[in-house]
């Protein structure tokens, strides 16, 4: 970034209190549907005990490579990294969105490598949570708690969310205990921000602090809009530009953990950019919102579905799309086989096209260094042969493993694999060495993994 703005998690740090809730209010309108409405206490009072604290405890892993003096001291036999565990604690939010089912959900930066996962409610209780699934990309996570008398947030329609809406957020800043605080809807469809891999937020001025990660932003009817995720903070602090993950994005990742135990991307197959002014001019556009279409890719759904460069992607389901990194966002965040309407705009006239989303088949750098630190760096995607290496980063791991660009992972060991899916579960099964055999240039050679 050009300013000296730092984009900081809203994240980990303080000690876990139980406390009356405190209210910091914006100015609030008269009436809403017709009522009147002198006080945010009545809707909080319903809303407030389905937002949790999340206390967590862990280790995290570091791993440095052994400099090369140490093993010249100590032979072959000497270990390759080094690896330390420093122990840590952290604080977060939760919001419960199924009380019969005690589902939780929370931010995965909040609960990333914790051994336990502390669930504090709004009577005093405190229990033990279970991590039922997460999406690094999106940074969401799914937790479940065995407990009764819950109450959940009701959801909202967040792509109906419009800029001047008055939202309210409530969280655990700083370990302070329940907060509440008022503000407005700032911005809508932010991205391009480096916090997440796939971006869409909700840009509000209720102030967001240290801690209120994972807990909901609410409208005045008490219903779920977001997330909140990260701030804008250049001194530590808020500064009324925080952000939450739409309530919609929310339940699509959820329900896709719930049904098949992780995220199942759905793929629509177009490269873009978005639309802005001298495009919008080019192609005689009045509006200049929208995802350009640069490339479609061979054989994609959207191939299928009949879609073509040029063209210029403007809704979802009846739901107007702003940017291209939107489009990439929602698309991302859908499972695959979902069945989509696009709008489309072409030679100036208006079209809607049904697209079934496919299955993400390649794994990016940071997702590989998943399913194994050794691989991280590399970009892996299923071909009819095997899995074939189609970049790795310079000084990455998957680099200094030997890998290179065009390589195809053809077995583990002695057993044949021939997909991403049997990889993840081939590197699972195998814990400490591990060998990949890689077709290279129509020669075959083995390749070692370590642990």
């Amino acid at each position: 970034m050009k300013t000296k703005l730092s984009l900081i998690s809203a994240a980990l740090l303080g000690a876990s209190m139980m406390m009356t809730p405190v209210i910091s209010q914006a100015s609030i309108p008269q009436s809403v549907d017709g009522q009147q409405i002198p006080s945010l206490a009545p809707m909080l009072e319903k809303v407030t005990p389905a937002v949790v604290s999340v206390a967590v405890s862990g280790n995290k892993v570091s791993k440095q490579r052994v400099p090369d003096v140490f093993r010249y001291f100590f032979g072959p036999n000497a270990p390759q990294e080094q690896v330390q565990k420093r122990p840590f604690r952290g604080l977060g939010s939760g919001v419960i969105i199924d009380a019969d089912k005690g589902y939780i959900v929370t931010n995965n930066h909040v609960i990333d490598d914790a051994d336990e996962i502390k669930v504090g409610l709004h009577d005093g209780r405190e229990v033990t949570a279970k991590l039922i699934g997460t999406d690094k990309e999106s940074d969401v996570a799914l937790l479940q708690i065995e407990a009764d008398n819950l109450t959940a947030i009701k959801p909202a329609d967040s792509d109906a969310t419009r800029v001047g809406d008055f939202a309210v957020a409530i969280g655990n800043p700083f370990g302070l205990g329940q907060t509440v605080t008022s503000g407005i809807v700032s911005a809508l469809g932010r991205s391009g921000l480096g916090i997440e891999m796939l971006e869409n937020f909700i840009q509000t001025d209720a102030a967001i602090n240290s801690g209120n990660s994972g807990g909901a932003l609410v409208n005045l009817k008490g219903e779920l809009i977001g997330i909140n995720t990260a701030i804008v903070a250049p001194g530590g602090g808020n500064v009324g530009i925080g952000f939450a993950i739409p309530a919609n994005m929310v339940h699509n990742l959820v329900q896709q953990i719930i049904d098949h135990g992780e995220v199942r991307r759905g793929v629509l197959g177009v490269m873009g950019r978005n639309l802005d002014s001298n495009l919008a001019e080019g192609f005689g556009l009045k509006s200049q919102h929208g995802g350009f279409v640069n490339e479609v890719v061979k054989d994609s759904p959207a191939d299928k579905a009949g879609i073509k460069a040029g063209d210029i992607i403007v809704s979802i389901n009846d739901k107007p799309v702003r940017t291209f990194q939107e489009l990439r966002a929602k698309i991302g965040t859908m499972g695959a086989g979902t069945e989509v309407e696009l709008g489309i705009i072409r030679d100036g006239d208006e079209k809607t096209v049904e697209v079934e989303l496919g299955e993400a088949t390649d794994v990016t750098d940071q997702a590989a260094g998943e399913i194994h630190p050794m691989l991280a760096g590399a970009t892996l995607e299923d071909k009819k042969e095997g899995i074939e290496i189609t970049n790795v980063a310079d000084g990455s791991p998957a680099s200094m493993s030997g890998l290179q660009q065009g390589d195809v992972i053809i077995g583990i060991n002695r057993t044949r694999i021939k997909t991403l899916k049997e990889l993840k579960e081939g590197l699972k099964a195998h814990e400490g060495g591990v060998a990949l055999k890689i077709m290279r240039d129509n020669s075959l050679l083995y390749l070692v993994l370590r642990g």
